[in-house]
C-alpha cells in the first residue's frame, strides 16, 4: 500500500449540492477501489491559469489516501468518464 495524493479541477457551475453529490462519489469511488482516505480538502473556486474546456475558474478538491499501485489506474479511468471532472492528477507522496 503506497500513499498518494489526488487533485481533482471540477467544474465551476455546478450547484452546490451537486458538487457536493460529486465529492462524495470521488470518495466512493475510493472506497470501491479498496483505498482508505487519509484526508479531504475542499479548497473551493480558484482562477485557473489557462482555460481548460472554456471555463477560466474550477473548484479545487484535493485528497490524500492510501493504496495499491493497481487501483491507481482504476482510478485514473473511472475519473475519467466524469464529465463534470475537469483535470485529475494523482501523484505517490
Amino acid at each position: 500500500m503506497n500513499n498518494y495524493e489526488g487533485l481533482f479541477i471540477i467544474k465551476p457551475d455546478l450547484a452546490e449540492a451537486d458538487a457536493g453529490n460529486l465529492v462524495k462519489a470521488i470518495g466512493d469511488t475510493l472506497t470501491k477501489n479498496k483505498a482508505s482516505v487519509k484526508k479531504e480538502e475542499n479548497w473551493g473556486k480558484r482562477q485557473l491559469t489557462y482555460p481548460i474546456k472554456k471555463f477560466r475558474e474550477g473548484m479545487y478538491y484535493k485528497v490524500e489516501f492510501q493504496s495499491s499501485p493497481e487501483a491507481v489506474s482504476k482510478l485514473r479511468e473511472a475519473y475519467a468518464l466524469t464529465p463534470e471532472i475537469l483535470r485529475i492528477m494523482i501523484t505517490k507522496r
